[in-house]
């Protein structure tokens, strides 16, 4: 019953703690790569299912995402030990900084917090690699949808760096995908923030495309396809995906020759998880 992300999004990414720029690279090519065209199977090619979720009115999610600004709070201005709360007041210090705070875009504007290897968030390796939410207007001054991601590649590789890394329990250590762009870490990173893109587009306010009775807890078009990458996935298994040269694991191409993998997410008019590297 919910609106979906349907206009041009302005994302402004929150760079919290010391990070690597290489993996900075990594991931704003990923994110040039959802509205640039790229080989087929490509980012963008990706997100067309994710488009597939529409509104009432009949208006599709965006294919319009524009990385619109940054902002370093590489002094940690709420600590190393986050609560999930705590993603709306690094917001809302980012937006009220000086000299160069981010916009406060009630309009079209989308928040990304990505907290580095050394910042601990509540329920992260535990419950959660990622989430997505509002911010409420008593913290940040207006409701705006945000998303957070965690970089895993020293905390938990094998819960949020999967297929790059494996679960400790799961015995598939000798099976290791290698990750596209040189780290686990953050090539996980990619796929879970795809995720909450996804989510986050199509589910903005938490009233929209969801399963299940709780919308607390809701069951979104990418959690229903987690750990499927290809065909044939599930089940521990990522399913047909394509290895390079050098056998690095990948399901889709970006800009600058970029490879990255993505889970795959429901497509509602096939009633299925899908992605543009299916091979049926």
């Amino acid at each position: 019953m919910g609106p979906v992300l349907a206009g041009p999004v302005n994302l402004y990414i929150i760079w919290y703690g010391r990070w690597n720029q290489n993996h900075q690279a990594t991931i704003r090519d990923f994110i040039y790569s959802l509205s640039y065209s790229s080989p087929y199977p490509s980012v963008s090619d990706w997100w067309r299912t994710v488009r597939l979720s529409t509104d009432q009115t009949g208006s599709n999610v965006t294919g319009n995402i524009v990385l619109s600004g940054e902002f370093y709070d590489y002094r940690y201005s709420h600590g190393r030990y986050l609560s999930r709360l705590a993603m709306q007041s690094i917001i809302k210090s980012a937006v009220t900084a000086h000299p160069r705070a981010l916009p406060l875009n009630p309009h079209n504007g989308l928040y990304l917090v990505l907290t580095s290897g050394d910042v601990q968030v509540q329920d992260f390796c535990r419950a959660v690699c990622g989430f997505h939410y509002f911010t409420f207007p008593t913290i940040v001054g207006v409701t705006v949808p945000y998303a957070w991601v965690g970089y895993s590649g020293t905390q938990c590789p094998g819960m949020c760096a999967y297929p790059f890394a494996w679960p400790k329990y799961s015995g598939g250590g000798n099976n290791i995908m290698r990750a596209p762009n040189g780290d686990p870490g953050v090539d996980g990173m990619i796929s879970v923030l795809a995720h909450e893109l996804a989510e986050v587009s199509s589910n903005p306010l938490i009233n929209a495309w969801y399963a299940g009775d709780d919308p607390t807890s809701p069951t979104e078009i990418a959690d229903l396809c987690l750990g499927v990458y290809g065909t044939g996935g599930g089940g521990g298994f990522v399913g047909k995906v394509n290895k390079d040269s050098w056998g690095d694991g990948y399901n889709v191409n970006g800009v600058k020759g970029r490879r990255f993998m993505v889970q795959w997410v429901w497509n509602p008019v096939k009633r299925r998880c899908f992605g543009p590297n299916a091979i049926d």
